[in-house]
């Protein structure tokens, strides 16, 4: 067991939001938590977090300038992005938020109990437990289903897609609903895979090409990669701003 706190960063625009949730993260008895910063609008929670790091971020969605959202997908594009707990009055973004693979989406006014029960979930997977570790090094990746614990060799493993709160993973053979985030998993999955949008990493030796295409019925072109005849050979749309991380990605393969 873990006996250090969990560290938050807490990112609101309001002065007495953030005092409350500062309260409720410091009354959590378990876990143990510590209030690492505050920030009171996405790109100071940016700034921030390019100079620290933290376990979770509580993240207001209806903020000035950069919306929670939007600091949300940047967030997920850091090399360890921490967990995200959003924090709103409004209850309509819930779907885009699990959509960015949130650990959790909690409306205002803020219950200590399920701040406590969101926390918990960040506290059961921040650390990739050390027979993880072991797993990843020796070319798999533990995942659990229904309470058993499997471990699938990384070359099986096609691509990962987020779908609200959960990941399907897709091997040849069947595909995985896991409870785990995008940004959980990414780690364990070593070199050989990209992240090709916030909501997909795709096995490189799944990858067949990478185009430019027609992305929906008005004709807009953006970027995709197809996948090879094992994973369906479907085509997977590529954020612009992944475009370069993935094309050196596959010259590098």
């Amino acid at each position: 067991m873990n006996d250090t706190p969990l560290s938050v960063l807490i990112v609101d625009d309001e002065p007495l939001a953030r005092m409350r949730a500062q309260a409720l993260v410091e009354a959590c008895a378990e876990p143990l938590c510590s209030v690492a910063g505050e920030a009171e609008d996405g790109a100071q929670a940016l700034a921030w977090l390019q100079a620290n790091a933290c376990d979770a971020v509580l993240l207001d969605i209806a903020m000035p300038g950069m919306d929670g959202l939007a600091v949300a997908e940047a967030i997920a594009a850091l090399p360890a992005p921490p967990a995200i707990v959003f924090t709103t009055a409004h209850g309509e973004h819930a779907l885009k938020a699990f959509d960015l693979a949130a650990t959790d989406y909690l409306t205002k006014p803020i219950r200590r109990e399920r701040l406590a029960a969101a926390l918990q979930r960040v506290a059961q997977r921040r650390v990739v437990r050390p027979a993880e570790a072991a797993a990843a090094q020796d070319g798999v990746l533990s995942i659990t289903d229904r309470g058993r614990t499997l471990r699938l060799p990384l070359p099986e493993v096609l691509f990962l897609k987020a779908e609200l709160k959960y990941v399907t993973l897709h091997t040849a053979q069947r595909q995985w609903v896991l409870d785990e985030s995008l940004s959980e998993l990414e780690p364990r999955l070593g070199p050989g895979f990209v992240r090709i949008h916030r909501n997909a990493i795709v096995g490189l030796h799944a990858v067949r090409a990478l185009e430019r295409r027609a992305s929906d019925e008005e004709g807009a072109e953006g970027w995709a990669v197809q996948l090879s005849d094992e994973a369906g050979g479907e085509w997977l749309a590529v954020s612009r701003r992944q475009v370069a991380a993935v094309r050196e990605a596959l010259a590098q393969r």
